[in-house]
């Protein structure tokens, strides 16, 4: 079973900087497909960036330029650079992982991988 645990959340003014991070076990996880997915309140939530086997990444496309997905497999970790960040980007943010899929250039991986974190929060005031 794979788990997954979010945190580096917290509140911050429009243009800052935050970075998230994500613990992994097991180690083999990192090997797969995975992404950090974001829901705010009233909204469906919706996937923000990946980065698989390889290290290719996906971005959606609000966030192209401002976000940057990453992995230090040897810490069995993965992160997420928020850099400019916006109002809008206030949501939950959870790390996922996929449990067969090396890739994350098929669209499916758009809407859910198979394992989840809780999230952590963040909090973008203007």
């Amino acid at each position: 079973q794979v788990q997954l645990v979010e945190s580096g959340g917290g509140s911050v003014q429009a243009g800052g900087s935050l970075r998230l991070s994500c613990a992994a076990s097991p180690h083999t996880s990192m090997r797969y497909c995975m992404g950090w997915f974001r829901q705010a309140p009233g909204k469906e939530r919706e996937g923000v960036a990946f980065i698989d086997g390889d290290d290719a990444t996906r971005y959606l496309d609000s966030v192209k330029g401002r976000f940057t997905v990453s992995k230090d497999s040897a810490k069995s970790t993965l992160y997420l650079q928020l850099n400019n960040l916006k109002p809008e980007d206030s949501a939950l943010y959870y790390c996922s992982a996929d449990a067969s899929s090396t890739s994350c250039s098929a669209d499916w991986v758009w809407g859910g991988l198979d394992y989840w974190g809780k999230g952590t929060l963040v909090t973008v005031s203007s």
